[in-house]
C-alpha cells in the first residue's frame, strides 16, 4: 500500500470489485468531496465512498451540483466531480457541464447508465448519455466491460487535467459488480512547456520594438497559477495589464499597472489603453468573440497593433483574432521565457516609461470618477422608464451605487461568484481581486442559476475564504433551492440577491428596440430573505444605500465565525445598464398590415 491524502492506495494487481476499482482509482486522484444526488444506479459504489474517504454531498438538483463541482474545480485547481441516477438525474447536468468547459475545469461527470441487458428496450430511466455531453466534453470512457473500470476511471481524471475540460465517465449500472483482476492506474499529469523557440524568439523581437506594449491577463494565468509571472512581464515593459472578460481575478487589482477587464460592462481605462497598443501580448487567452466586442461605445481593439497570443490549445492560436506570433505553451512558462529574453535587452518602453505610467494613472483616475458619479443611467430610452419606477418604488437603490457599496465593503479574500444578468453584467466594472482564483462567472454560456451553487462548490474547497454570490431576482429563482443544501451540510455562504423585479437584461432590448412593449419580463416575487429564512439561513433585507455594505459585512461575519448562510436581499430600482446584446439585434421590420404599428 502506498499513501495518498493521507489515505491508502490499493497497489499491484488485486482482485477486488469494479465498485472498489472505481473508487479506489478516484483516492489514488486525490478526490475527497463529490456532488450529486443518491440512486440506485451507483448505490454499490456509494455504499463505500465513505471508508475511502469520500464524502458525496447530496444537493438539491444536479444542476446545481454540477456547478458545485465546477467552483470546487476552479477555486481548488484540482478535479471536482459529480455523479447522479442514470437517466433524468444525468440529464439534469447538461447546462452545468456545458458551463464547466467553457470555464476550462477539469470536471468529471460520472454517468451511470441503464443496465446492459435492457438497453435498447426503453426500459426505466433509459437514455443514451454519450451524445448529451459530446459537445461539452474534452473526452468520454464508456466502460465496455467491468475489467476496464480502473483503466477508464483513471483515464477520464488525467484527460480533464491534461485537456482542461470536463470529461464524462460512463458506467452501465450492471458493471459496478462482480469481481475483477485489477490494477489501480496512477495520475498522469503532463508538464507544460513554454513554447517553440523561433515563436517565443519572435515573439520577443516584437516587444523589444514596441513602443505600447499592452498586456492581455486572461484565464490560462489564473489556471496556470501565472500571476506572479505575469506580473514580472508587466514590470520588465512598465505596461498595462487588462483582465480577459470574466478574468478579474487574473492580475491584482493593487498592482498600479492593473487597468481592469475588456468586454461587456468592462473598464473604459482598460479599453482606452489598449486602444493606443501597437502590441497586444494576449497571454493564456483564447481572445474569445464577446470579451472583445465594443463597450461604452467604444470601439477599442487596436486595428494596427501586432498580436502575439500565448495559448495552451493550439487550435485557439488565431482562431478569433489574426495574430501575428502564436505561441503554444503554458503561461506562467512562456512569460518566464519572455521575461528572459528581455531582461538583458535594450527596449524601446525603457526611455518612455514614466510617460507612459502617468498615461495609465490618468486613464484609471479618470475611470474611477466616472464610476463614482455613475448613481443615474444616461440612456435617454429609460428615463421615462426611471421616473415611473422611482414613484412606485420610492427610495430602493440605483444598482451602481449597490455595487460600489458592494465593492468597498468585501473582504479580504474573498471568493465572488455572478450570475448572468443585467445588475450581474454591470457589477464587471466593480468587482476587483488580488489573487487568483476568486472569481466565478458562467462564462460564454450565460446561463441562469450559476453563482448560488458554484459558490458553494468554492467553499467547500476552501472553506476558510469567504464566499459571496451575485444574482439577480430571475437567475435567483432558478437556484436558490440549494440554500437547503449549505444549510444541512454546514457550508456557510452569503448570498446578495439584487431584487428589482424583473428579466432586466432582456427588458433592456425591449426599451431599445421594440418601443418598451414588454412582454413575459416582469417578476412579481415573495420576499427572497422570508424564503432564505425560511430554507434556515438568515435573511436581511436592504432598501437604504448605507445598510448595503454593513450587510454585506454582517452576512460575512456570520457565515467566517458562526457558520451561517445568509441571503441578501436589495431591493434594487428598475434602472437599466446598456443591452446585453447590441450586436445580435437590430430594429424591428413588419411587413403584415396588422403588425405595422408594432415597430
Amino acid at each position: 500500500m502506498t499513501q495518498s491524502n493521507a489515505r491508502t492506495v490499493v497497489s499491484g494487481v488485486q482482485r477486488m470489485t469494479p465498485s472498489e476499482a472505481f473508487v479506489e482509482t478516484m483516492v489514488a486522484n486525490g478526490v475527497t468531496d463529490i456532488f450529486g444526488i443518491m440512486g440506485s444506479a451507483f448505490m454499490d459504489a456509494m455504499d463505500i465512498f465513505a471508508p475511502a474517504g469520500i464524502r458525496l454531498i447530496p444537493v438539491v438538483h444536479e444542476q446545481g451540483a454540477a456547478h458545485m463541482a465546477d467552483g470546487y474545480s476552479r477555486v481548488s485547481g484540482r478535479h471536482g466531480v459529480v455523479i447522479g441516477q442514470n437517466g433524468p438525474g444525468i440529464s439534469n447536468c447538461v447546462t452545468a457541464i456545458a458551463a464547466a468547459f467553457w470555464a476550462h475545469s477539469p470536471v468529471v461527470i460520472v454517468t451511470p447508465e441503464a443496465g446492459t441487458m435492457g438497453m435498447g428496450l426503453g426500459g426505466f430511466q433509459e437514455a443514451n448519455q454519450l451524445p448529451m455531453f459530446q459537445e461539452f466534453t474534452k473526452y468520454q470512457g464508456h466502460v465496455n466491460n467491468p475489467r476496464r473500470m480502473a483503466e477508464l476511471t483513471g483515464r477520464c481524471f488525467d484527460r480533464a487535467m491534461s485537456e482542461m475540460g470536463p470529461t464524462q465517465l460512463n458506467i452501465p449500472r450492471d458493471f459496478f459488480y462482480g469481481e475483477i483482476e485489477a490494477e489501480i492506474p496512477q495520475p498522469q499529469r503532463i508538464e507544460r512547456g513554454p513554447g517553440g523557440t523561433k515563436s517565443l524568439d519572435e515573439a520577443a523581437a516584437l516587444i523589444a520594438e514596441a513602443e505600447f506594449p499592452v498586456i492581455i491577463s486572461g484565464g490560462g494565468v489564473v489556471m496556470g497559477d501565472a500571476v506572479e509571472e505575469c506580473k514580472a512581464l508587466a514590470e520588465r515593459l512598465g505596461a498595462p495589464v487588462v483582465n480577459s472578460y470574466l478574468h478579474n481575478d487574473s492580475f491584482p487589482a493593487s498592482h498600479p499597472l492593473w487597468t481592469g477587464p475588456l468586454g461587456y460592462q468592462g473598464s473604459k481605462a482598460a479599453m482606452k489603453l489598449i486602444s493606443k497598443a501597437d502590441v497586444v501580448i494576449a497571454l493564456g487567452t483564447r481572445l474569445g468573440p464577446f470579451g472583445t466586442l465594443p463597450q461604452h461605445g467604444l470601439d477599442y481593439w487596436p486595428k494596427n497593433a501586432k498580436i502575439i497570443q500565448i495559448d495552451a490549445d493550439h487550435k485557439m492560436l488565431g482562431l478569433v483574432k489574426k495574430i501575428n506570433v502564436g505561441i503554444c505553451g503554458d503561461a506562467k512558462a512562456a512569460a518566464v521565457a519572455l521575461v528572459e529574453r528581455l531582461q538583458n535587452r535594450t527596449l524601446a518602453v525603457d526611455s518612455t516609461r514614466e510617460q507612459r505610467a502617468a498615461t495609465i494613472k490618468a486613464e484609471k483616475d479618470a475611470w474611477e470618477k466616472e464610476l463614482e458619479e455613475w448613481t443615474h443611467e444616461r440612456d435617454p430610452f429609460s428615463l421615462d422608464m426611471i421616473a415611473e419606477a422611482e414613484a412606485e418604488e420610492g427610495n430602493w437603490l440605483h444598482p451602481r451605487q449597490v455595487l460600489r457599496e458592494l465593492e468597498k465593503a468585501m473582504p479580504p479574500d474573498v471568493m465572488v461568484s455572478t450570475d448572468i444578468g443585467n445588475i450581474n453584467a454591470i457589477a464587471n466594472s466593480y468587482l476587483r481581486f488580488e489573487r487568483p482564483r476568486s472569481f466565478l462567472a458562467p462564462m460564454s454560456f450565460g446561463n441562469c442559476g450559476y453563482a448560488l451553487p458554484t459558490i458553494i462548490g468554492a467553499k467547500v474547497a476552501a472553506p476558510e475564504r469567504p464566499a459571496i454570490a451575485y444574482a439577480g431576482d430571475g437567475a435567483w429563482g432558478m437556484s436558490m433551492g440549494e440554500i437547503m443544501t449549505a444549510v444541512r451540510h454546514d457550508i456557510p455562504v452569503t448570498a446578495v440577491v439584487f431584487h428589482n423585479r424583473q428579466w432586466g437584461a432582456e427588458k433592456k432590448n425591449q426599451v431599445d428596440f421594440y418601443n418598451r412593449r414588454f412582454v413575459a419580463g416582469e417578476l412579481d416575487n415573495q420576499s427572497f430573505a422570508g424564503i432564505g429564512e425560511a430554507m434556515g439561513a438568515q435573511g436581511i433585507v436592504v432598501e437604504k444605500l448605507e445598510e448595503v455594505g454593513p450587510a454585506l459585512q454582517r452576512a460575512v461575519d456570520a457565515q467566517m465565525n458562526d457558520g451561517k448562510t445568509t441571503v441578501v436581499e436589495i431591493m434594487c430600482t428598475r434602472e437599466l445598464g446598456d443591452p446585453f446584446r447590441r450586436d445580435a439585434l437590430s430594429k424591428p421590420v413588419r411587413l403584415l398590415e396588422k403588425y405595422k404599428d408594432y415597430v
